[in-house]
């Protein structure tokens, strides 16, 4: 499994397993939002990852976007407990990866605003890993 989607794997283990994040959003965190997708619900977006190698590491710093949807009557409300909730199930959260090391993990920033449709709230979750190659 490469070291990006063993870190997705983890980040969506911890956040379904996680009660606060689970209280709000129950299990609809999606790699890609299904079309039928009920709100609220979280999806993997786009992500990258830099190099960091040092003599005798093969390591990396991953970065990730969660998307956080929500829909209210228009209210950002709903979109901030959610990625409040994200926050704290991830920031230097002790996950583990089954093949590579998890040296750190960061949540370095939230944005929420409304969508252009005017009645969803939509939430981004910048979030880094620093990553030990195997």
């Amino acid at each position: 499994m490469s070291v990006s989607a063993e870190l997705q794997k983890a980040i969506y283990d911890t956040l379904v397993a996680d009660a606060g994040v689970a209280a709000l959003i129950g299990d609809r965190i999606y790699d890609g939002r299904p079309e039928t997708s009920a709100f609220p619900c979280i999806t993997f977006g786009p992500s990258d990852s830099d190099p960091e190698d040092m003599e005798c590491v093969n390591a990396r710093t991953e970065t990730v976007q969660l998307d956080v949807w929500a829909r209210d009557q228009g209210r950002m409300r709903p979109g901030k407990e959610i990625m409040d909730a994200v926050r704290d199930a991830l920031h230097l959260a002790d996950l583990s990866l089954t093949v590579n090391a998890l040296v750190l993990i960061r949540v370095e920033g939230m944005r929420l605003f409304m969508d252009t449709d005017g009645v969803t709230a939509h939430g981004v979750i910048t979030v880094q890993a620093d990553v030990e190659q195997a």
